[in-house]
């Protein structure tokens, strides 16, 4: 790999744009430095102190400031460090958005102990798997996962209930943590890990992806500096805090003294209405949800909406027209992954160009590689390779994995095809390495093609995948929902794509459907689309 760029690369401007945040004349490892000083746990701690009654967090109907939670992650790192949790040790966190979660996590965070991720609705199957790999030594845990961690951890560990509002059962954490001592921030190295996440598992099993406090800190200060985060801000959003992404801007809120409203599952009168009432200035969203709100036939208020991010899939720009107008400015893209972090956005200030993800963060060096490896020029398709102190370090306990995921000199390989805009250097996301398509020894990027039937008229959203095809080896499939359910004339639809694209890289097929599988995040799981493909091949002609 030796001909990509050297340690010491910035994004164009960004390093300019942080010498002046810093105040005088600094290096690129100074500036990198900066961004990952520090642990968490002593970060929010520091910022509580400073002005410890000013509102931190709604959510679940309490509502505490920021010197109430930084007690509540004292009280409840003080429980367990005398329940013999230690640092370095597992703990998984599975729950909904509660203030138990948050005080759970911060808690856990106080210990020095390793928080281990889970989403609330995983199966005993799945979350057997977390346990074990991680080697966790408890869990805070809500219903429904609760009954299955108790029986997984059995007389091996403890479990504790996380609830919402005041505490009902007996074991739960609250009533848990009621006469226990405060814990103060340990010293300790911004290397140190403090969450294990786990990717998706869509190719195999999921992986252990250890993040240190320096991945995310440096991650989240580099969007807030970007994003012009500031203490006056308010925060609305309801994302899966059991995903970085909602967990993200519980990070931001308490690194910058801000204020969040966090709701448990999306309502799109619900959150209009905290908008409005709490004069919200950033929302944090996935496609999906802006989906919904274009679709809502309610009224809101967004005149006090400063920012409107979009992450954790891919916003169409049609979609992204359509938002942008609902809400009277342009919506904010922005790129990443659970082991690189936050590392690309469209600019706060400057055009923020639909379909297109922006400029690297600061701190964040990126390049567009081939299959060996070596760079591209700009505007040719490739791998997207990061690297940056937000990015991870290697998967737990897979040396494998990880050789096979970095180049030498610690770029990361994402798996995500793209290419840099000769113009401007924005970066478009084309889609996944794993999904490329080979159509009769042709190259075909889903997202490409998306785009193009997504510029349709008659189109509200668009996937593509490959379907096995004797002819082709691959053949390209497109499953598109109408616009207002009022159907698609496949031919015009044709018509409209060959106009723009090559033929190989035209749909075979078409097919119509409601609307496309997604997971809790908004991404369209793509192998239940080419499930139905090969179904529909099978049935045949109608």
């Amino acid at each position: 790999m030796t001909n990509l760029p050297g340690p010491d690369l910035l994004a164009p401007g960004a390093a300019e744009a942080w010498l002046r945040h810093l105040g005088e004349e600094a290096d690129a490892e100074r500036l990198r430095a900066e961004l990952s000083e520090g642990t968490l746990p002593r970060a929010f701690h520091q910022v509580a102190a400073r002005d410890p009654g000013r509102t931190a967090l709604t959510i679940g109907g309490e509502t505490v400031t920021h010197g109430e939670l930084d007690d509540l992650a004292a009280r409840v790192g003080g429980w367990l460090q005398g329940r013999g949790v230690e640092p370095g040790e597992r703990v998984v966190l599975c729950g909904g958005n509660s203030l138990d979660l948050v005080a759970g996590y911060l808690g856990i965070l106080r210990t020095g102990a390793v928080v281990v991720l889970a989403g609330p609705t995983l199966t005993e199957h799945e979350l057997r798997h977390l346990v074990e790999n991680s080697g966790a030594a408890c869990a805070l845990a809500q219903d429904p996962a609760l009954e299955k961690l108790s029986s997984i951890f059995g007389d091996d560990g403890f479990v504790v209930a996380l609830e919402s509002g005041e505490p009902t059962s007996e074991d739960s954490l609250r009533r848990a943590i009621s006469d226990g001592e405060p814990l103060e921030p340990r010293d300790a190295a911004s290397d140190e890990v403090a969450l294990l996440a786990y990717t998706s598992g869509t190719t195999g099993q999921p992986k252990g992806v250890p993040l240190s406090h320096a991945n995310l800190l440096s991650s989240i200060r580099a969007a807030m500096w970007s994003w012009r985060w500031a203490p006056e801000d308010v925060l609305v959003h309801a994302l899966p805090l059991s995903h970085q992404h909602g967990l993200g801007g519980v990070h931001a809120t308490l690194l910058s003294g801000s204020r969040a409203v966090v709701h448990d599952g999306f309502d799109p009168g619900a959150f209009c209405e905290a908008v409005e009432s709490e004069r919200a200035t950033i929302i944090f969203a996935v496609p999906a949800i802006y989906e919904r709100l274009v679709e809502w036939e309610g009224e809101a208020d967004y005149s006090s909406l400063r920012l409107a991010i979009s992450g954790s899939a891919a916003l169409s720009p049609a979609l992204a027209r359509k938002v942008s107008e609902l809400l009277g400015q342009d919506v904010l893209e922005r790129y990443g992954s659970t082991e690189s972090g936050l590392s690309v956005s469209n600019p706060y200030e400057g055009p923020r160009r639909p379909g297109l993800v922006g400029l690297p963060l600061p701190g964040t060096e990126l390049a567009v590689v081939d299959d060996e490896g070596r760079c591209l020029e700009p505007g040719e398709d490739g791998e997207i390779v990061l690297r940056g102190p937000q990015v991870f370090s290697g998967y737990m306990d897979l040396p494998d994995a990880t050789r096979e995921s970095f180049y030498a000199g610690g770029w990361f390989r994402t798996g995500d095809i793209g290419r840099v805009d000769p113009e401007d250097d924005y970066l478009t996301v084309t889609g996944r390495s794993k999904e490329l398509i080979i159509s009769g020894g042709l190259n075909v990027y889903p997202r490409e093609v998306e785009l193009v039937l997504e510029d349709h008229p008659a189109v509200e959203r668009a996937a593509v995948v490959g379907a096995p095809s004797e002819r082709w080896g691959e053949e390209v499939v497109a499953f598109v929902v109408p616009e207002g359910g009022d159907g698609v004339d496949t031919g015009a639809l044709a018509d409209h794509v060959r106009e723009r694209l090559s033929a190989y890289k035209c749909p075979k097929r078409f097919i119509e459907i409601g609307e496309l599988p997604r997971n809790e995040l908004g991404k369209v799981q793509r192998d239940e689309l080419v499930r139905a493909a090969e179904e529909e091949t099978r049935a045949g002609p109608s």
